[in-house]
Order: C-alpha cells, then structure tokens, then sequence
C-alpha cells in the first residue's frame, strides 16, 4: 500500500483498513506458529503498511504536511 492511496483515504477508512491489517497479522502469526504459513514476507508487508498508516494518521493530527 503506497502513502498516497493512505492519504486518499478517510479517516474513517484508514482505521477499518489498520483494523483489518491487524486481524490479517494476527491470523498470520498463528499460522507462522502452526507451521502452515507460505509466505512469510507477509508478515513484513503487513507490519509496514501498518506503520504506514499509523505514520500518516500522526502526521496530521500534528499538523504536518507532506509533498
């Protein structure tokens, strides 16, 4: 997920998006335990775009603008 698809977003839409991504890490991680999971890059992809959108959602309630 790319920074300007996050900023398209409502606020609204960003946090049922970061909700849905936990859910998806947790189920991810529990299949990382069973030894079911295939892809393990998921896991990393997930955390990233969390973190993304956690960045975002911080930057403007301090007011930061970006390009």
């Amino acid at each position: 997920m790319k920074p300007d698809e996050i900023r398209s977003m409502s606020m609204e839409e960003r946090i049922r998006k970061l909700n849905e991504l936990r859910l998806e890490l947790l189920k991810l991680r529990l299949q990382a335990r069973v030894g079911t999971l295939t892809n393990t890059a998921r896991i990393r992809n997930i955390k990233r775009d969390i973190a993304r959108i956690l960045t975002i959602i911080r930057e403007e309630q301090l007011g930061i603008e970006r390009e």
